[in-house]
């Protein structure tokens, strides 16, 4: 990493959806200096990959890989908007615990792992794995949770209340 925090190799995100990992995403973009930002969607079978070994079914696994791609693909572009120039984006769908996936593609020493995470918290199983894992530079983006008043706010919205003028 640069004294100023960006990253020299690629930065590679996890992006799950959640508020945190749109945080880390963001910060994410901030940090590719090197013009190389790799985000990534985990996934596995919802009954598991024990149960699915048993059971196999392409169809089944095709549809939740397309499905983490459509997650992947429009959490993105609501957070990114346009991808920022000299930035070059890869979308990886990789089926796979979030962890593993994470690490196998941010191999080199120079390169940085963002991860989102609330503050005050140790972090999950993703957190701890990563980083007692890494071969390179782990950075945790926090994101405030939301007040009982903003939840509220938000449940009351509709897509109405979203359009610009």
């Amino acid at each position: 990493m640069y004294e100023d925090g960006r990253a020299r190799g690629r930065v590679v995100v996890g992006v799950s959806g959640s508020r945190a990992s749109r945080a880390a995403l963001r910060s994410a973009a901030e940090r590719a200096t090197t013009g190389e930002l790799v985000v990534v969607r985990a996934w596995e079978p919802p009954e598991g990959e024990a149960t699915y070994r048993r059971w196999p079914d392409a169809d089944w696994a095709r549809h939740w890989q397309a499905v983490a791609r459509d997650e992947l693909t429009r959490a993105v572009a609501e957070t990114l908007g346009a991808t920022p120039p000299g930035l070059d984006v890869t979308l990886r769908v990789e089926r796979s615990r979030p962890g593993p996936a994470l690490l196998a593609l941010a191999t080199d020493p120079a390169d940085l792992v963002v991860i989102g995470g609330r503050p005050g918290r140790r972090g999950g199983a993703v957190h701890r794995f990563v980083r007692r894992h890494a071969l390179c530079p782990v950075l945790t983006v926090p994101v405030r949770p939301l007040r009982r008043a903003e939840l509220r706010a938000l449940r009351r919205m509709t897509p109405g209340d979203f359009v610009c003028a």
